[in-house]
């Protein structure tokens, strides 16, 4: 299996788990503040990969610089950044047009990459990216008002979460993912507590019937070490191999597969504009995946036979 497909493979699971825990956080949110969750969140995380690079890869911290640090810690503020904006701007808006809005990173990552890294999107990418935008608006945009501080608190977010992407990648191939990844959560988690020690009661994150509560602590568990530590650490990793236009197309699955999950979980409706949302987000994916030689009317032949 080549490299590039078996990291997109990869990839694709990372956003599977990030869209099956949608409906474990929402829950969790109800009793422990957003921030206040992520920081305990991404400290665990960070407290787990230290202890398995200390036991099994402390080879690693040779690789350690001034350098090293500043990136994992600005890859650390986007994610931070992005986290925190859609946390605000959910605040202010419906989740539906936060849910597309977010989604927008699938078109800003190609733009910024050609504008920042002066890497041009393949013409199946770009096919790729047209079609899953729409598939976006179809799956979450059930209502449509006018916008509001909120949508631009959340389109802050898609920025910001593109900008990760980018970076994700072009620091990836220069240090250890091990370590790079544990920089780039301690820094979620610091930002994180100290915001939640600016904005929320985080006396509450130390209240054992809310720490202990069956959704906060399932939660918890199930973020820290899937969803954070072993997710963050695959990016980090297998983002090497493959291009950031295909990572925004896969990440651009999450919706789907969050609702999936609540479709199953929690007996969520899903609309037929829903579900042809979902399908044309997948194609998308496809599309993007596929040579450019396997879809007649993206080939040179296929375009000029295509003008007669």
């Amino acid at each position: 299996m080549k490299k590039s497909l078996f990291a997109d493979s990869s990839l694709l699971l990372v956003t599977l788990i990030w869209g099956m825990t949608f409906v474990l956080v929402q829950n969790a949110i109800d009793k422990l503040e957003p921030f206040s969750f992520n920081g305990v969140r991404f400290l665990i995380a960070a407290l787990l990969l230290g202890l398995w690079l200390i036991l099994f890869e402390r080879k690693q911290l040779a690789f350690f610089n001034k350098k090293m640090l500043f990136s994992g810690i600005l890859m650390g503020f986007w994610l931070f950044l992005g986290y925190a904006t859609q946390t605000i701007g959910l605040l202010y808006t419906t989740s539906s047009k936060a849910g597309f809005i977010t989604g927008l990173s699938v078109l800003l990552v190609p733009l910024f990459s050609f504008l920042l890294m002066k890497q041009s999107p393949s013409r199946n990418a770009v096919l790729g990216v047209i079609i899953a935008t729409v598939g976006l608006f179809l799956l979450t945009m059930t209502d449509i008002t006018g916008l509001n501080f909120g949508d631009s608190m959340v389109f802050i977010c898609a920025i910001a979460f593109a900008m990760h992407i980018i970076i994700t990648g072009k620091f990836s191939e220069k240090y250890p993912s091990l370590l790079l990844t544990i920089i780039q959560i301690s820094t979620v988690a610091l930002f994180s507590i100290i915001s939640s020690f600016l904005f929320e009661d985080w006396k509450r994150a130390f209240e054992p019937a809310i720490m202990e509560s069956g959704d906060v602590l399932t939660a918890l568990v199930v973020t820290s070490v899937f969803a954070t530590a072993i997710a963050f650490f695959a990016q980090t990793n297998f983002q090497r191999y493959t291009t950031p236009t295909r990572v925004a197309l896969i990440f651009a699955m999450e919706p789907v597969f969050a609702a999936i999950t609540g479709y199953v979980w929690a007996h969520e409706h899903l609309s037929n504009s829903a579900l042809i949302g979902c399908i044309l987000i997948f194609a998308g994916m496809v599309f993007a995946e596929l040579p450019a030689g396997k879809i007649p009317f993206l080939t040179k032949k296929g375009a000029i036979e295509g003008k007669i």
